[in-house]
C-alpha cells in the first residue's frame, strides 16, 4: 500500500545535569570537569548530517531539546544547532521549538537569548512547589526559585509554557498535591504535564524506595486533580498532558500520532518511514564520552518493524490520546488495512475498552484506565 510520508519532527538530546535526581531513569549524567559544549555541538551537527544522508525532504514541524538539562548550554550553542538544522532542512512556517529547562539554571539574559535564537516554547521542570517535596526529590531548586523561573520566562518573551508537575510524591497528601495544582493554575501556563511518580529500575529510588502514598490516596489525587484542571480550562488530551484550547504540544502529538522524528544526540531515539514503507526505529550511542569519541559512528542500533509489530506499535502510541486518532490514520501510518484487526477492535468495543471504531480509534474512559489490558488484546 503506497502512502505519503508522515510529518517529521526532531529530538535533540543534551545529556548533562547539575545533579542526577534519585527518581530519574533518563540518559542524564553529571560532568565534574565542565561541559564539552563546543565539541558536543560539533558532534550533534555531524550526527545530523549522517541522519540526512538517508534522506528527509519534508519540513520539520517541531524540534525538542531534551535531556538532561538542555538549559545548561548557552543560547549561542542552541542557535548554532538550529541554524545547522535550518540550512539542511526546511522549517514549517509555524514550527514549534521547545527547550526543557530547570529552575536552578534560569538566568534572565540567557533565556532572553534562547527566545531570540528562535526557541518559542519552554518546558520547565518544576515537579512541585513544596520545598520539602523538592528536597525529597533531590531537585536543585526550591519553591521560590520555581516561581521566579516562570516569571523570568515570561519576561524573556515566552508566551507558550509547559510546567512539569509530579504527584504521588514521598509523604504527599491529597491537600498538598492539590496545592501544587492551585499554584500552577495561578501561574497560568499554556500547558501542564501532570504525572505520577513511579519507581523506575536503575534509579536510586528503585534500590532504596521512599514511602509513597497509599493507593487510595493516589486515586483521590488523580480524580480531584483532573477535576480541578478541567475546571480551570486545562483539557486532558493524553494520559499526563493537559492544555488550554489550541495549545497542545505539537511535538508530543507527533509521537502519539505515529509521525517520524530524527533522533540526534547521545542516547537519542528516532523513527523513520522509508520510501518503500518500511518503518524503522533506531537509537544512538548512549554515553556522552562514547558519543564524542565515536568518530562519527553515532548509530548504536536499529530495528525494522515487521508487519506483525507495526499495528501494535501504532496503537501503543495512538491509544494514549483521550480523543484517539482518525481510523484512517492506521492505514496511512502502517500501510496495513484496518479490517485486518477488525475482530479484535470489535472485541475491545464489547469489553467497554474502545469506542465504536469506524470513524475514530478512541479508548473509552475505562480503556484509558486499563490501557495495558486494551493493548494486550492486540499482541
Amino acid at each position: 500500500m503506497k502512502r505519503s510520508p508522515p510529518p517529521l519532527a526532531a529530538y535533540v538530546h543534551i545529556p548533562w545535569c547539575v545533579k542526577k535526581c534519585p527518581y530519574c531513569d533518563f540518559n542524564s549524567h553529571t560532568s565534574a570537569n565542565g561541559l564539552p559544549e563546543t565539541e558536543y555541538v560539533d558532534a550533534l551537527i555531524a550526527d545530523l548530517d549522517q541522519e540526512l544522508a538517508s534522506g528527509a525532504d519534508q519540513p520539520l514541524t517541531s524540534i525538542f531539546f531534551g535531556g538532561g538539562t538542555p538549559s545548561l548550554f548557552s543560547a549561542a550553542s542552541l542557535e548554532r544547532i538550529l541554524q545547522a538544522m535550518e540550512t539542511r532542512l526546511s522549517f514549517a512556517t509555524d514550527i514549534e521549538i521547545t527547550l526543557e529547562a530547570n529552575p536552578g539554571t534560569f538566568e534572565q539574559a540567557k533565556f532572553a537569548g534562547y527566545r531570540a535564537a528562535g526557541i518559542n516554547r519552554l518546558s520547565i521542570g518544576i515537579q512541585s512547589f513544596n520545598a520539602a517535596h523538592l528536597k525529597a526529590l533531590g531537585r536543585i531548586h526550591d519553591d521560590a526559585e520555581a516561581l521566579r523561573a516562570v516569571d523570568m520566562a515570561r519576561r524573556a518573551g515566552f508566551d507558550n509554557l509547559n510546567l512539569d508537575l509530579m504527584h504521588g510524591l514521598p509523604g504527599q497528601t491529597l491537600e498538598q498535591a492539590l496545592a501544587d495544582i492551585e499554584q500552577a493554575i495561578e501561574l497560568s501556563p499554556e500547558h501542564l504535564s501532570w504525572y505520577q511518580l513511579t519507581l523506575e529500575p536503575n534509579t536510586v529510588f528503585y534500590s532504596k524506595p521512599p514511602v509513597l502514598p497509599e493507593d487510595d490516596t493516589l486515586w483521590d489525587i488523580q480524580e480531584a486533580g483532573q477535576a480541578r484542571l478541567a475546571e480551570a480550562g486545562y483539557r486532558q488530551y493524553e494520559i499526563s498532558a493537559y492544555a488550554r484550547d489550541g495549545l497542545r504540544a505539537r511535538h508530543n502529538l507527533n509521537y502519539w500520532q505515529y509521525g517520524d522524528f530524527l533522533g540526534i544526540g547521545a542516547g537519542a531515539h528516532g523513527k523513520r518511514t522509508h520510501t518503500d514503507g518500511v518503518v524503522e526505529r533506531y537509537w544512538k550511542t548512549r554515553l556522552p564520552r562514547d558519543y564524542l569519541d565515536s568518530d562519527k559512528a553515532f548509530l548504536a542500533g536499529n530495528k525494522q518493524l515487521g508487519p506483525d509489530e507495526l499495528g501494535f506499535d501504532f496503537l501503543m502510541n495512538a491509544l494514549r490520546l483521550v480523543d484517539g486518532v482518525p481510523s484512517h490514520l492506521y492505514a496511512e501510518r502502517t500501510g496495513q488495512r484496518i479490517d485486518t484487526i477488525a475482530p479484535t477492535l470489535d472485541h475491545a468495543v464489547e469489553r467497554g475498552l474502545l469506542e465504536p471504531w469506524h470513524e475514530r480509534l478512541k479508548p473509552t474512559e475505562r480503556g484509558r484506565l486499563f490501557l495495558n489490558d486494551l493493548l494486550e488484546m492486540f499482541l
